[in-house]
């Protein structure tokens, strides 16, 4: 009975102080200008109080649709939003500061944390990459739009990264089914990661595969295209010695 009653005791005090702290985190708003609104939630937003802060932010973006502060606003929005790990709401409020706001000093910053949204919604490889391809687009755009960017060399290096992921998923595509012997489609998938990603990892190797698959099955012709390509394309790759042979033996 009395270990039932400490419990009750524990909860009730629980109980109190979830709520005098849910009181005493309030703060009436409605006295406070755009700018002391905006400064209180940006207050909530650097103490990491995040469901409050979007509340604010929301609040401001209603209240005050023309206000010097509705930009600040939109962008901590998202950032809020985005430090939430809620990347698809954080990716639109990025994008409707870009698009409403173009002259706002925050969209450059805004254009990149628009990719970075989707390249944490970028998932492994072998799942759909709708996402992977939206996040090279849109660091592709902030590259072109702010090209003196110091964040430039990183989007180049995270879209490098991405493309590398597109070209592994193609080229796994045709291994499996090389190993299936469907050829033809295997001949596919190789082509494309050898025309759209040769110049990450998988390029050379999805070439090797395609010409050894086209020896294999006599497309001779094609064989030696592609190793007249893969030449030219990788000089000092690993494989080049192997595929000089081989384009020795099918001209003789």
């Amino acid at each position: 009975m009395n270990k039932i009653t400490d419990i009750m005791r524990t909860l009730i005090i629980i109980l109190v102080l979830a709520i005098f702290w849910s009181c005493s985190s309030s703060v009436d708003t409605t006295q406070f200008s755009p700018e002391e609104h905006f400064n209180y939630a940006l207050s909530l937003f650097q103490d990491e109080s995040y469901e409050l802060a979007v509340k604010e932010f929301q609040s401001i973006l209603l209240q005050y649709p023309g206000s010097p502060v509705n930009d600040d606003s939109r962008y901590y929005l998202a950032m809020t939003y985005f430090n939430r790990g809620q990347f698809l709401l954080s990716g639109y409020e990025f994008s409707k500061l870009i698009r409403d706001i173009p002259t706002s000093p925050f969209v450059s910053t805004a254009q990149f944390m628009l990719a970075e949204a989707y390249y944490e919604l970028s998932p492994p490889y072998a799942l759909d990459q709708s996402y992977t391809k939206k996040a090279i687009e849109e660091y592709q755009a902030f590259i072109d739009f702010f090209p003196a960017d110091e964040k430039v060399e990183e989007a180049e290096r995270k879209i490098k990264e991405m493309t590398n992921k597109l070209a592994l998923k193609d080229y796994n595509s045709g291994l499996i089914y090389e190993k299936m012997e469907y050829y033809s489609a295997a001949l596919k998938y190789y082509s494309q990661v050898s025309d759209m990603y040769h110049d990450t990892e998988y390029g050379p190797l999805a070439l090797y595969k395609k010409v050894m698959i086209e020896v294999d099955r006599n497309k001779k012709t094609d064989a030696l295209s592609d190793i007249s390509t893969f030449l030219n394309r990788y000089p000092d790759h690993q494989y080049i010695g192997e595929l000089k042979n081989i384009e020795q033996a099918l001209l003789n």
